[in-house]
């Protein structure tokens, strides 16, 4: 490690001293104009305050290692660390030393990690003597950084833009009927194969017990296999070939249409023509549809896309006591049908429209990645006497 002229070689408790926050409960918290500052920023504000601003604090536990500058005069909850005394050293200069150590890896335990200060305290630091010398590092990094951070809000809302756009484009200009009324309209419950349980959620109470789960044998699917809106393989549940037997009612097949009615409720996927032999919980609710009426492929996006299936499933979520769909529901829900050639058509469409945005997506977030890495080239050329 270089010494820069001017500056220190010390431990990092000798440039500041962190202690630990102060608890406050919610019942003698009184509304006021000095900020509560949790391991997450603020979370509320308080009639008196506990530490005089300005001041730099961090996540203890929770979001360890996130850091928070506070002008005023404000009360650090006891999910922090906040910074006791400075030793005369710049605040907003402590700020930026905090971010440029990554206090994360100071993390420890197994259980809920925490951040222990005694061991930050003995991390060795460079540090100018001089207090000029650090507000003039100080007025080039919150220049640096304010550039940065308009540039990330900017990238962060053209993402946010992407996605509107690529839903618009599906509701308005995809799932539009060219002739009219001329497409039918059906219920979900119509779509499905006329056989015994071609619309089922999966086994109710005693039915299943979590301890019944073994390490493998017959897949158990849940809304893990459906939250991301296609399918993958989340947690691994498996039951017993006997109690297979018992649950063979809730057979799930290739070409099936899940969609998820408890939790994150309206997640849906298409079962692949790989799937091994499973059933799905009672988190699911799986379709087994008459593939002459209706393709698989072409009932996921209109779950996913459509106006009139999202205003649908969202209303009728959020009416219940609690938040969660049921069978009957998804059976009622009005589907506007074209003919087979046109599903397939629609479904390309819907295809190729998803992977220009995830294309689009994955260059802003190279984007913001990269812009935060030049944040912390920027640190590191600063906390290495360079700028």
């Amino acid at each position: 490690m270089v010494l820069p002229k001017g500056w220190d070689k010390k431990t990092l408790g000798e440039s500041c001293t962190l202690q630990r926050g102060f608890d406050l409960p919610k019942r003698l918290r009184v509304k006021g104009e000095h900020p509560l500052i949790s391991s997450s920023g603020c979370i509320d504000s308080h009639n008196e305050p506990k530490v005089a601003g300005p001041g730099v604090v961090t996540g203890r536990s929770g979001s360890i290692g996130s850091l928070f500058y506070i002008e005023d005069d404000f009360w650090p909850l006891n999910t922090t660390l906040y910074v006791k005394n400075y030793f005369g050293n710049d605040p907003r200069f402590i700020f930026y030393l905090l971010k440029h150590i990554d206090l994360k890896r100071f993390a420890s335990g197994a259980g809920v990690p925490t951040l222990n200060r005694n061991n930050v305290h003995s991390e060795s630091i460079l540090i100018p003597s001089d207090s000029s010398e650090q507000k003039r590092i100080v007025g080039i990094l919150d220049k640096a950084f304010a550039s940065i951070d308009k540039a990330i809000a900017n990238t962060e809302k053209n993402l946010a833009n992407a996605r509107e756009l690529f839903e618009r484009l599906v509701a308005d200009s995809i799932f539009v009927d060219p002739d009219a009324q001329q497409w039918e309209s059906k219920l979900v419950a119509d779509l499905a194969v006329k056989e015994k349980g071609s619309m089922r959620t999966g086994p109710f109470g005693s039915q299943l017990l979590h301890k019944e789960f073994v390490d493998e044998g017959i897949a158990v699917l849940g809304i893990d296999n459906a939250v991301k809106n296609e399918f993958s393989w989340g947690k691994h549940r498996f039951i017993t070939d006997e109690k297979y037997e018992q649950l063979s009612r809730y057979t799930v097949h290739p070409g099936d249409v899940i969609i998820t009615i408890m939790g994150t409720c309206g997640r849906c996927a298409v079962i692949p023509d790989d799937i091994p032999l499973a059933i799905n919980t009672k988190h699911l609710c799986c379709i087994t549809l008459d593939h002459d009426i209706c393709l698989p492929e072409y009932l996921h996006a209109y779950f996913l896309y459509h106006p009139t299936a999202i205003s649908f499933l969202t209303s009728k979520a959020k009416g219940a006591i609690m938040s969660g769909l049921n069978m009957g529901i998804i059976k009622k829900l009005p589907v506007r049908l074209p003919s087979l050639k046109e599903q397939k058509d629609i479904v390309g469409k819907v295809s190729e429209a998803k992977q220009n945005y995830l294309k689009m997506t994955q260059l802003y977030q190279q984007k913001l990645t990269n812009l935060q890495d030049l944040k912390q080239s920027i640190l590191q050329k600063a906390f290495a006497g360079e700028l």
